[in-house]
Protein backbone atom coordinates (compact mmCIF):
# COMPACT_ATOMS: atom_id res chain seq x y z
CA UNK A 1 0.00 0.00 0.00
CA UNK A 2 1.26 3.51 -0.68
CA UNK A 3 1.29 6.09 1.73
CA UNK A 4 1.78 9.03 -1.21
CA UNK A 5 -1.16 11.21 -2.17
CA UNK A 6 -2.77 10.09 -5.21
CA UNK A 7 -1.91 12.30 -8.13
CA UNK A 8 -5.33 14.06 -8.49
CA UNK A 9 -5.92 17.80 -8.34
CA UNK A 10 -9.07 18.76 -7.38
CA UNK A 11 -10.76 21.16 -9.57
CA UNK A 12 -12.95 24.55 -8.47
CA UNK A 13 -15.14 26.04 -10.62
CA UNK A 14 -14.68 29.99 -11.15
CA UNK A 15 -18.42 30.48 -12.69
CA UNK A 16 -21.74 29.34 -11.56
CA UNK A 17 -22.89 26.26 -12.73
CA UNK A 18 -25.36 26.55 -16.01
CA UNK A 19 -28.60 25.32 -15.85
CA UNK A 20 -28.91 21.69 -16.68
CA UNK A 21 -30.08 20.62 -19.64
CA UNK A 22 -33.66 20.44 -20.78
CA UNK A 23 -35.43 16.87 -19.94
CA UNK A 24 -38.97 15.67 -20.84
CA UNK A 25 -41.32 15.18 -18.07
CA UNK A 26 -42.79 11.66 -18.54
CA UNK A 27 -47.08 11.75 -20.16
CA UNK A 28 -47.01 15.46 -20.53
CA UNK A 29 -45.44 15.92 -24.11
CA UNK A 30 -43.47 19.18 -23.52
CA UNK A 31 -40.16 19.99 -22.54
CA UNK A 32 -39.43 22.32 -19.35
CA UNK A 33 -36.63 23.54 -17.87
CA UNK A 34 -35.24 21.45 -15.21
CA UNK A 35 -33.87 23.46 -12.01
CA UNK A 36 -33.85 26.79 -13.88
CA UNK A 37 -32.14 29.85 -12.19
CA UNK A 38 -34.98 32.21 -11.07
CA UNK A 39 -34.88 36.02 -12.29
CA UNK A 40 -32.00 38.35 -10.36
CA UNK A 41 -33.43 40.30 -8.81
CA UNK A 42 -32.70 43.47 -6.12
CA UNK A 43 -30.20 46.02 -7.39
CA UNK A 44 -26.88 44.89 -9.20
CA UNK A 45 -23.51 45.05 -7.30
CA UNK A 46 -21.43 48.49 -8.02
CA UNK A 47 -17.84 47.55 -9.27
CA UNK A 48 -15.43 50.22 -7.41
CA UNK A 49 -12.50 51.25 -8.92
CA UNK A 50 -9.29 49.14 -8.35
CA UNK A 51 -7.01 50.73 -5.56
CA UNK A 52 -3.95 52.01 -6.99
CA UNK A 53 -1.14 49.71 -6.42
CA UNK A 54 1.77 49.71 -4.14
CA UNK A 55 5.26 50.15 -6.20
CA UNK A 56 6.91 46.89 -6.31
CA UNK A 57 10.58 47.02 -4.78
CA UNK A 58 12.03 46.23 -8.08
CA UNK A 59 10.42 49.32 -9.59
CA UNK A 60 11.68 51.34 -6.32
CA UNK A 61 15.31 50.44 -6.81
CA UNK A 62 14.91 51.03 -10.92
CA UNK A 63 13.61 54.04 -10.91
CA UNK A 64 16.20 55.11 -8.36
CA UNK A 65 19.09 53.31 -10.55
CA UNK A 66 18.05 55.01 -13.84
CA UNK A 67 17.56 58.36 -12.37
CA UNK A 68 21.21 58.60 -10.59
CA UNK A 69 23.02 57.46 -13.56
CA UNK A 70 21.01 60.05 -15.89
CA UNK A 71 21.46 62.64 -13.64
CA UNK A 72 25.31 61.58 -13.93
CA UNK A 73 25.29 61.65 -17.47
CA UNK A 74 26.05 58.48 -18.19
CA UNK A 75 25.07 55.81 -20.59
CA UNK A 76 23.60 51.90 -19.80
CA UNK A 77 26.67 50.81 -21.80
CA UNK A 78 29.26 52.26 -19.22
CA UNK A 79 27.54 51.68 -16.27
CA UNK A 80 27.00 47.84 -17.37
CA UNK A 81 30.49 47.79 -17.99
CA UNK A 82 31.23 49.15 -15.08
CA UNK A 83 29.23 46.81 -12.68
CA UNK A 84 30.41 44.11 -15.03
CA UNK A 85 26.63 43.31 -16.00
CA UNK A 86 24.94 42.97 -19.56
CA UNK A 87 23.55 46.41 -20.84
CA UNK A 88 20.12 44.32 -21.67
CA UNK A 89 20.13 42.81 -18.05
CA UNK A 90 20.54 46.76 -16.73
CA UNK A 91 18.08 48.16 -19.02
CA UNK A 92 15.19 45.72 -17.60
CA UNK A 93 16.45 46.40 -13.85
CA UNK A 94 16.11 50.14 -14.67
CA UNK A 95 12.85 49.23 -16.45
CA UNK A 96 11.92 46.83 -12.87
CA UNK A 97 11.08 43.85 -15.30
CA UNK A 98 13.53 41.57 -13.71
CA UNK A 99 14.05 41.26 -9.66
CA UNK A 100 17.92 41.72 -9.26
CA UNK A 101 19.65 39.50 -6.85
CA UNK A 102 21.63 42.02 -4.14
CA UNK A 103 24.80 40.82 -5.56
CA UNK A 104 23.91 42.61 -9.28
CA UNK A 105 21.82 45.73 -7.20
CA UNK A 106 25.01 46.11 -5.31
CA UNK A 107 26.91 46.08 -8.65
CA UNK A 108 25.09 48.83 -10.19
CA UNK A 109 24.67 50.99 -7.42
CA UNK A 110 28.89 50.68 -7.14
CA UNK A 111 29.24 51.62 -10.39
CA UNK A 112 27.09 54.68 -10.10
CA UNK A 113 29.31 55.65 -7.09
CA UNK A 114 26.34 54.67 -4.47
CA UNK A 115 26.65 52.45 -1.52
CA UNK A 116 23.76 50.44 -0.76
CA UNK A 117 22.40 52.91 2.11
CA UNK A 118 22.65 55.60 -0.79
CA UNK A 119 20.66 53.38 -3.26
CA UNK A 120 17.81 52.47 -0.74
CA UNK A 121 17.60 56.16 0.83
CA UNK A 122 16.91 57.04 -2.91
CA UNK A 123 14.43 54.04 -3.36
CA UNK A 124 12.63 55.34 0.06
CA UNK A 125 12.58 58.73 -1.00
CA UNK A 126 10.23 57.27 -4.60
CA UNK A 127 8.02 55.31 -2.08
CA UNK A 128 7.19 58.81 0.06
CA UNK A 129 6.72 60.56 -3.26
CA UNK A 130 3.96 57.66 -3.93
CA UNK A 131 2.61 57.84 -0.98
CA UNK A 132 2.28 61.30 -0.78
CA UNK A 133 0.90 61.86 -4.64
CA UNK A 134 -2.15 59.12 -3.15
CA UNK A 135 -3.06 60.84 -0.33
CA UNK A 136 -3.14 64.00 -1.85
CA UNK A 137 -5.58 62.32 -4.62
CA UNK A 138 -7.50 61.22 -1.56
CA UNK A 139 -7.38 57.53 -3.15
CA UNK A 140 -5.79 55.94 0.39
CA UNK A 141 -7.93 54.77 4.29
CA UNK A 142 -4.64 53.02 5.39
CA UNK A 143 -3.25 54.67 7.93
CA UNK A 144 0.28 53.85 7.30
CA UNK A 145 -0.29 55.92 4.01
CA UNK A 146 0.54 58.70 5.97
CA UNK A 147 3.64 57.93 7.41
CA UNK A 148 6.71 58.75 5.48
CA UNK A 149 9.11 56.54 7.25
CA UNK A 150 11.01 53.51 6.21
CA UNK A 151 11.85 50.43 8.94
CA UNK A 152 14.22 47.80 8.10
CA UNK A 153 14.63 45.04 10.95
CA UNK A 154 18.14 43.14 10.66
Amino acid sequence: MSTHAPNEARVIPLRRPQAAPQTSQPGAGRVTPAAAPGPVTGPLPVRQAPAPREPLWRDLVGDALRRERLAQERTLKDVAEQARISVPYLSELERGRKEGSSEVIAAAAHALGLGLADLLSLAQDELARHARSRVARGRTSSPSAHHNGLCLVA
